[in-house]
């Protein structure tokens, strides 16, 4: 939830929401873990913790991308002008859960086997929905449903697509390497790994430096996977958008970019305000 809110695509009730986010943040872990009473307050000081330093330390970050995007909309751009602004973003990601890691590593030391069960249980609930949303139907239904939030998130920045836009996102998605079917593999084999670290956390009694150290080495290989497989598809998927979005782009007119650029102000100014507000 928290690296949700650190992401540049923000929405109308964006200060809203950041603010509440340790909250909302509780609710939704506990979902998976049902926390007990000693965890419950430790687990909302530590969200409200990384907020705070949230707010201190990556909000100016994300300004500065805002601003060095706005800088850029008003002319076409380059799969690799886009890459290297994804890239600044998933580096801000990446700052938010290594910041994490040590309350994590606490929390996880602390689950017991029932809790591990209610994990379980929700993984198998979350993999059914995901079957349900992305897999059954074909690839005719997911494409349309991709395509469908695809132009959703476009028109919020850009304002109404036009119909030639709209058909070169249709193709985008059509020709697209993205596999519902390898993200739900891989989301299951992250599942397997993720539990066998906990249970094997538990039964070893780990140190707490150790227990940090293997959620470290965890997070680095969600965000940059070793090489094999999974690693390529995600490649290619990241060149893949950078491309199109690229293209989409280079399709705006003067108008379009305006209303770019006003978005990309409205979500500075929120940033600005949430900063001051600490």
């Amino acid at each position: 939830m928290l690296l949700a809110a650190a992401t540049i695509a923000a929405c109308s009730t964006l200060k809203l929401a950041y603010n509440n986010l340790p909250e909302l943040s509780y609710w939704w872990l506990n979902g998976y873990l049902d926390f007990d009473g000693t965890q419950t307050p430790r687990v909302r000081d530590d969200l409200a913790e990384l907020l705070a330093w949230h707010r201190r330390h990556e909000l100016p970050r994300l300004a500065e991308l805002l601003r060095r995007a706005q800088a850029l909309a008003p002319e076409d751009v380059t799969p690799e002008q886009v890459c290297e602004f994804a890239d600044r973003i998933r580096e801000r990601l990446l700052a938010v859960a290594v910041r994490a890691e040590g309350p994590g590593a606490d929390l996880a030391l602390s689950l017991g086997e029932a809790q591990l069960q209610q994990l379980e249980r929700k993984y198998a609930k979350n993999n059914a929905e995901y079957r349900k949303e992305w897999l059954d139907g074909g690839p005719a239904r997911w494409q349309e449903k991709r395509y469908e939030r695809l132009l959703e998130r476009h028109e919020d920045f850009y304002g109404r697509l036009e119909p030639a836009q709209r058909e070169l996102l249709k193709q985008q998605v059509a020709q697209s390497v993205f596999d519902p079917q390898a993200v739900d593999a891989e989301r299951r084999r992250s599942q397997r790994e993720v539990l066998a670290l906990l249970r094997r956390f538990r039964a070893e009694r780990t140190q707490p430096a150790e227990a940090r150290a293997t959620i470290h080495a965890y997070v680095l290989r969600v965000a940059d996977p070793p090489p094999g497989p999974w690693h390529d598809r995600q490649r290619a998927l990241h060149q893949e958008s950078c491309r199109s979005l690229a293209a989409l782009h280079r399709s705006t007119s003067a108008g379009q970019r305006e209303q770019a650029v006003r978005r990309l102000q409205v979500y500075e100014r929120d940033l600005a305000e949430l900063f001051a507000a600490q």
